[in-house]
């Protein structure tokens, strides 16, 4: 690659989450809180940290050539830009945001009809617009900079359009949620012309692949047992894997190893069923990457 990659980070809220899923991927990278271009253990890639608002907009004109950023950004900003891999991570859980619309408990509206005339507060502006002008249904949107759930507690709009992943936050300012608009998360991004450049698309599609994996990894353990031979059969059943079980026979024993990798879900309930089935010895360990 004659020129680095230029990268782009996000941030805020996703900062932090987006250096722990780069260090799990293999790239360790430091930045100095008054810095906005942290330092990677890659020479092939440059690291510049922007607000995920933003991020579209400087990955379609090029000042990027690729970036992190949310689909919810995307579309408000109406960019043109290749998707190359959804990444499901928040600093919360790894769970898709929505963005929804959400009225006082008290309030009469119950449906989007009842919002005709009405004044919506959002930081999502263009894509609310979008939303009920192809729904044909009449409103005022106005951009709020932040706290946007007090807006519409304090009478200054009838109704909010915000991100949430749980509803918590919501339900705490005495909202309810009456429908929801999308569902987003975070998407790595490149310029068309980037990913017509085969040695910045290769570096694209390397970064892409080790954070799926690390993503896949964060929801999966491995876990080896022992099993003796009688009961090598109902313990293989009873296990998921990508494939099927990694099966090795013990030294000089009619005792055999047994071998998988199971969600991180599914274990806690089945290691009481393995040990039920005649498996000893169980041994959970994490993933750090399932490529």
């Amino acid at each position: 690659m004659t020129t680095p990659l230029k990268l782009g980070i996000p941030k805020g809220s996703l900062q932090n989450a987006t250096f722990a899923l780069f260090k799990r991927s293999g790239w360790i990278i430091n930045v100095n809180d008054r810095s906005y271009f942290p330092e990677i253990d890659d020479d092939t890639i440059e690291c510049t940290i922007c607000r995920a608002q933003e991020m579209s907009r400087y990955v379609e004109n090029g000042t990027l050539d690729a970036g992190l950023t949310g689909k919810d950004w995307i579309a408000e900003n109406s960019s043109d830009v290749h998707v190359v891999e959804d990444l499901i991570y928040s600093k919360v859980s790894a769970r898709p945001a929505r963005w929804v619309l959400a009225v006082p408990y008290d309030s009469p509206i119950k449906s989007l009809d009842d919002l005709s005339g009405k004044k919506i507060a959002t930081e999502l502006v263009a894509f609310t617009k979008r939303y009920f002008e192809e729904r044909d249904i009449s409103v005022k949107v106005e951009f709020s900079w932040g706290a946007t759930e007090a807006k519409v507690v304090s009478g200054l709009a009838d109704a909010v359009v915000e991100v949430t992943e749980t509803g918590s936050t919501i339900r705490a300012h005495g909202l309810r949620i009456i429908h929801e608009l999308m569902r987003t998360n975070t998407q790595l991004i490149t310029n068309r012309r980037a990913w017509e450049n085969p040695p910045k698309r290769e570096k694209i599609e390397q970064i892409a692949l080790l954070l799926k994996g690390a993503l896949l990894g964060e929801k999966m353990v491995g876990i080896k047992m022992n099993v003796p031979h009688d009961k090598l059969e109902q313990v293989v059943t009873l296990l998921p894997s990508l494939n099927a079980p990694t099966v090795a026979s013990l030294y000089q024993s009619d005792w055999f190893s047994v071998e998988t990798v199971v969600g991180t879900g599914v274990v806690r309930d089945l290691i009481p069923v393995l040990l039920k089935n005649g498996a000893e010895g169980i041994i959970e360990y994490p993933l750090n990457k399932v490529i």
